[in-house]
């Protein structure tokens, strides 16, 4: 477990002055001030889902009299770490305690109004993270202006198992139960309800594009940034299977009742072992969002790129290297074969012709980061490619990014989650510097976090907007450039690609 810094006082200041209050439609609340913002940590967004209310949608909370102190981080969901190695790489704090559906805001003052806010939906394959990891701290967004939300969701079997007996995607509608509470509270923060972006990396992005598809989210939010994400979703019958492999390990029927009978230690347990093993890229045992026919009425990209988030302004890219966060740690970049590469292609069908040109643009390469980037292209790249060529011409700003700045650290190079000390512009933090190195170029980071201000702001992170010369923001090595229909030799090896094992 990663120790959390102690709760900053909650009452009068060194300075003399008062701490900051904010009157919710719950009650009131009583944050701190840090050095140019005022925090609030805590704050319950819906009720604990324990007892009644385990595996159900979420409620809202239970309302209180007075003044409730909201100066450290509330109880996470329940999760284990990350396995070795990436537990070195990626601290996931843990916060005891039963009402896991709490957020956070940082505020330039909660005496302002009329602030752009910015939700924060953190990644971890939907069975890791928290609004508690450092790494997420919003000062550097409240001090440019922006009210930084960050939430926290339920998580594995918790939030994304598939019963007969509850309620699908719970975690998703643990996120828009906080986009909601954002809608209703923002202002007393100084924010402005009408002005939302929606972030996220990872899952977080997935969580996003499946909200952006969604019908219930509409009128919650303004704008979205897909981080390393794509939409996608899988259908209710195939989503059941690790509940069930679960539920099996645990010799019990694969139902809400049965498994909220379960020790929660033991459910984590048995959890962990089903889903271990794996990874984004190269598969396993996982949860996902599901069509369920009420919230995700269809297929998210097939929504989106049929335009369902028609009027909102999308930000989305990924790193040049996502796959070193999973394939160096681990040592497949040198353990994997060229007869297992082929063996891989072919499960995968992937074109005879595409793989040739991966190959001969990398000719260095070897096998474990061929199949790396092929992967890395194949799950996010082209996804997000596709969602910007539909959304040419329509209602809403779209911009693409590529982040190509590459870590010394272990080899990692430009890999999955590196980007995200830079839109924070944190890169002092501990759990950056894990990631970075103690050297990663500041102007970077301030360049970085100045295009998700600015997107935040007015949809125009400042650059081109999406159209048929294919224009993308590059972060990378100096300074951040606009590039032109980037390796669109390899995108085009996909144009007939559907999938296949």
């Amino acid at each position: 477990m990663t120790a959390l810094p102690p709760p900053i006082p909650a009452h009068d200041t060194a300075d003399g002055r008062t701490a900051p209050h904010a009157d919710t439609v719950h009650g009131t609340v009583r944050g701190a001030y840090e050095p140019g913002v005022a925090v609030f940590r805590g704050i319950p967004y819906a009720a604990a889902p324990v007892g009644a209310h385990r595996f159900r949608a979420p409620a809202p909370p239970q309302p209180w009299e007075g003044v409730r102190d909201a100066v450290a981080f509330g109880p996470t969901a329940p999760k284990r770490p990350y396995a070795s190695p990436l537990d070195r790489l990626l601290p996931d704090p843990e916060v005891p305690g039963d009402g896991c559906l709490n957020l956070n805001v940082w505020t330039p003052s909660p005496a302002r109004t009329g602030l752009p806010v910015l939700v924060w939906i953190h990644g971890g394959s939907l069975l890791h993270g928290s609004s508690a990891v450092p790494l997420y701290d919003g000062a550097a967004f409240a001090r440019d202006g922006v009210v930084l939300v960050s939430v926290n969701y339920r998580l594995g079997i918790e939030g994304f198992g598939v019963f007969p007996d509850a309620p699908a995607n719970r975690g998703l509608l643990d996120q828009l139960a906080a986009l909601g509470w954002v809608r209703d509270n923002i202002a007393a923060f100084g924010g402005d309800p009408d002005l939302v972006t929606v972030c996220g990396e990872s899952a977080g992005a997935i969580s996003i594009a499946a909200l952006l598809a969604a019908p219930r989210s509409r009128g919650l939010f303004r704008r979205a940034v897909l981080q390393s994400g794509a939409p996608s979703a899988l259908p209710v019958d195939k989503a059941r299977r690790t509940t069930e492999l679960i539920a099996k390990r645990l010799g019990v029927a694969p139902t809400a009742r049965a498994l909220a009978a379960v020790d929660p230690a033991a459910l984590l347990a048995a959890q962990t072992s089903v889903t271990s093993g794996g990874s984004p890229l190269t598969g396993g045992n996982s949860f996902q969002i599901v069509v369920d026919g009420e919230l995700l009425p269809r297929e998210p990209a097939e929504a989106l790129r049929d335009g369902a988030a028609s009027g909102i302004d999308l930000l989305m890219g990924s790193n040049t290297e996502e796959y070193r966060l999973w394939f160096v740690p681990s040592g497949l970049t040198e353990r994997l074969t060229r007869t297992k590469l082929r063996l891989a292609l072919m499960k995968f069908r992937v074109p005879g012709a595409t793989a040739r040109t991966y190959r001969a643009n990398r000719p260095d390469a070897t096998p474990g980061e061929l199949l790396g980037a092929l992967a890395t292209d194949l799950l996010l790249r082209v996804p997000l490619n596709r969602l910007a060529d539909a959304r040419a011409g329509a209602a809403g700003s779209t911009h693409l990014y590529e982040f190509g700045w590459p870590s010394p650290v272990q080899g990692l190079g430009a890999c999955h989650g590196l980007e995200i000390g830079f839109v924070f512009d944190n890169l002092d933090r501990p759990d950056a510097v894990l990631l970075t190195g103690p050297d990663a170029p500041r102007e970077l980071a301030r360049a970085t976090h100045a295009a998700w201000v600015r997107f935040a702001v007015s949809g125009d992170p400042g650059w081109p907007g999406w159209d048929a010369s294919r224009p993308v923001m590059r972060f990378g090595p100096g300074a951040p450039a606009t590039v032109r229909a980037p390796r669109d030799d390899e995108l085009r090896g996909w144009a007939a690609y559907r999938g296949g094992r």
